[in-house]
């Protein structure tokens, strides 16, 4: 498919509801518009981010429980956690892939399509995993080790790991399955299977670390066993809709291919992405023990903020590629701009409400008075930052729901060529943490939020067709 035009042929000519016979756009209709624009949003992003936090609330449970085992425990823990969360987080373009490619199918009103490519999504997925499985379980010692394990914590971080690591599959699965859901504009089953299989965990958990005395172990079991209920839950539904309207539910061999030809340039990007976030953190490491807990605690409240800032992304996935499958060129790109202005009246409001809560904040965050002094200024930077955060996150997630992927690949590669000597030459120059921080929330932001938007205003990722090609 070729980029559409401005007015795609076929498209109906304006009522006089629309336009005035001047030409001009009747506001009354522009507001009804974007009023209906913005109860979609809302509808799609506020069920997105409760589920984002699941994996988040996930780890939260085990470390709660996991932390009264001992030091050693949690340690391992965190060590283990760390390496899963890298390894799978990578492969979150099985969510986003399958989103925009579902959404386009069920625009162009062929929903046994948009089945059956998202079940091609979901295959890729299994596969993949059962391939991680086979990677991680005989080598955990050694990544390990490898990350830094103390003698005392490895042990418990080695079976943390290869326990862990045959939830996997699962993890993928309703990472693909989210997608298809989402594609299909449900974001509603995917917080209810969050909710679920939260609290599945937290009791699992329970009753393995301290009813069965299985200590870490039974932590990871616990969490096991809730990632393949979430899975088996998706699929039940994913399954039903394709049994209803007759879409096959076998592997093929070019639909999954297509759904990692999508899926590559997201890898791309999302790699790109975490190296940019390490480079952060190894600089940070360097500059001294207080600096890297401020920048620890800073990164985690970014990410939070990110989460909820992501609702509105993944709200974008959903209705761009929907427009665009329907061939509606003019209605992705009016919904991209509303929804522009949500992220950054979003991002603004999240700003405010950090800043007028630093001060309770460095309380809840650290008791040692050396880390608040340190945390106070970077908070600060993420309040500032917050609105540019907003709309960097929605032009991202709508240019992925137009499946425009190489695109973000590339913009992201440039990102972290122009972070990545800058933030090596804070220790050099005698920068210290707050430096970095604006190098990472200022200059990496504003480098994306360059690339993104001059993609967005160029109109080149209006591509329209229930398959981009």
């Amino acid at each position: 498919m070729t980029p559409m035009p401005p007015t795609p042929p076929g498209t109906p000519a304006p009522t006089h509801s629309d336009q005035t016979p001047g030409g001009r756009s009747d506001a009354k209709e522009r507001r009804r518009a974007a009023r209906r624009r913005d109860r979609e949003i809302v509808a799609l992003a506020l069920p997105a981010f409760g589920s984002l936090v699941a994996e988040p609330l996930f780890l939260m449970a085990d470390s709660a429980m996991v932390g009264h085992l001992g030091t050693a425990q949690l340690a391992g823990l965190g060590v283990a956690a760390a390496l899963l969360t890298t390894g799978v987080g990578i492969f979150v373009f099985l969510a986003y892939a399958t989103t925009a490619a579902v959404a386009r199918r069920l625009g162009a009103g062929d929903l046994p399509a948009a089945i059956r490519q998202g079940m091609d999504g979901i295959w890729l997925a299994l596969l993949l995993g059962l391939a991680l499985v086979a990677a991680v379980v005989p080598t955990a010692p050694a990544l390990t080790e490898a990350f830094g394990a103390s003698a005392n914590a490895a042990p418990h971080a080695t079976t943390y790991l290869r326990v862990s690591a045959l939830g996997i599959p699962a993890m993928l699965a309703v990472l693909a399955a989210t997608g298809v859901l989402r594609g299909l504009q449900d974001t509603r089953t995917p917080l209810y299977v969050a909710i679920a299989g939260f609290a599945a965990n937290a009791a699992l958990n329970a009753v393995f670390i301290y009813g069965f005395d299985w200590g870490v172990a039974g932590s990871a079991w616990g969490t096991v066993l809730a990632q393949n209920a979430m899975a088996a839950a998706y699929l039940r539904v994913v399954v039903r809709g394709a049994r209803r309207h007759g879409a096959s539910l076998r592997p093929s061999t070019d639909g999954i291919r297509a759904s990692a030809r999508a899926g590559a340039p997201l890898l791309v990007r999302t790699v790109s992405l975490r190296a940019v976030l390490l480079v952060a953190t190894a600089v940070a490491a360097r500059l001294s023990d207080t600096q890297m807990a401020a920048h620890q605690l800073a990164l985690t409240m970014w990410t939070l903020m990110a989460f909820a800032l992501d609702a509105i992304a993944i709200a974008g996935q959903a209705i761009i590629g929907r427009h665009l499958g329907a061939g509606d060129a003019d209605g992705a790109r009016a919904a991209c701009w509303r929804m522009v202005w949500w992220g950054a009246v979003a991002g603004l409001v999240l700003g405010l409400a950090t800043a007028a809560a630093s001060p309770l904040l460095l309380r809840l965050f650290t008791g040692d008075e050396a880390v608040r002094d340190t945390l106070l200024p970077l908070l600060l930077v993420v309040a500032v930052t917050q609105p540019l955060a907003g709309v960097v996150f929605v032009l991202d997630g709508v240019l992925m729901g137009a499946g425009d992927g190489p695109y973000l690949a590339g913009a992201m590669l440039l990102t972290l060529a122009v972070f990545t000597p800058v933030a090596l030459l804070v220790p050099t120059l005698g920068g210290g943490i707050t430096t970095l921080w604006w190098a990472l929330a200022g200059l990496m932001m504003l480098t994306r939020l360059a690339t993104l938007g001059m993609r967005a205003r160029t109109g080149r990722w209006l591509v329209t067709g229930a398959v981009r090609a």
